[in-house]
């Protein structure tokens, strides 16, 4: 739909204020749903996670560092890729500036990724982040909390993420393992991604993105909540502010990049 040009600041107004009012809906809907998310019954966790980080090789516990909650960005870079996921680096970029914030206000923050924590540290330095990164690299934590899954998941439809069953994938994978992703071109958007990457399709998607959060109660660690896909888009800070710009996302393929890359290819 196209807007119209020329208006008045009567009708600007008018517009503008029913619209203030769907908005106001929104806001409240979404204070409401936030507090259902506080709500979820907690689930205790019994396996010996163990992450490598700046810190040495330590547990989830100890990645509250004395803080009641820790919030987890389930970070895609596998030991295969060359460089992170650029889809999680732009959001990555975003809560670079605030996990500070999120410490001094008794929630521990981290990203978590399959890459060995000195893949992980060369491409930090790259990227010119401060934010925590912990390497799960040998652990069970990606493929408990559903952001990895094996050559042989992807084959024979075992893959279940954001809470649904996918269908087998083809072999070779065609790009279109993530139905949001599809496109009509020769190379899928997964595929451009994947290539950002430095790997191919099915070792990309093997790797998926998704946030944890946990509660440390009396000593025992417990997961409260965890999202996945679409459920990430409200943490996607660039989208946040195109979704306030005269043309919204304005979006007719893969545009994003690392953003030490714009410019260059």
């Amino acid at each position: 739909m196209t807007a119209q040009l020329n208006a008045t600041r009567r009708q600007w107004l008018a517009a503008r204020l029913d619209l203030l009012e769907e908005e106001k809906e929104l806001t409240r809907q979404s204070d409401a749903l936030a507090l259902k998310r506080q709500q979820l019954p907690r689930g205790g966790i019994d396996k010996d996670y163990r992450f490598d980080t700046e810190d040495g090789n330590v547990s989830l516990k100890d990645l509250f560092g004395g803080r009641s909650q820790l919030l987890v960005y389930h970070f895609m870079f596998g030991p295969d890729y060359t460089a992170g996921c650029p889809s999680c680096s732009s959001i990555a970029d975003g809560f670079n500036g605030f996990f500070v914030h999120l410490e001094n206000h008794d929630v521990a923050f981290t990203a978590v990724s399959r890459a060995p924590l000195t893949k992980l540290q060369a491409f930090k330095q790259r990227m010119g982040w401060s934010f925590p990164w912990a390497s799960s690299f040998g652990s069970d934590f990606n493929g408990d909390f559903s952001v990895w899954f094996s050559a042989e998941d992807q084959r024979d439809g075992a893959i279940e993420y954001n809470y649904r069953r996918e269908p087998p994938a083809p072999e070779p994978l065609a790009g279109k393992t993530v139905q949001e992703w599809q496109s009509s071109g020769s190379e899928g958007p997964v595929a451009q991604i994947a290539a950002m990457t430095g790997t191919d399709v099915p070792t990309y998607t093997r790797d998926r993105p998704g946030v944890s959060a946990f509660e440390l109660v009396d000593g025992a660690v417990y997961h409260s909540y965890s999202s996945y896909a679409r459920g990430l888009d409200g943490l996607w800070g660039m989208y946040q502010w195109l979704d306030r710009a005269p043309k919204g996302r304005n979006e007719t393929g893969i545009w994003w990049r690392h953003h030490d890359r714009y410019g260059k290819e």
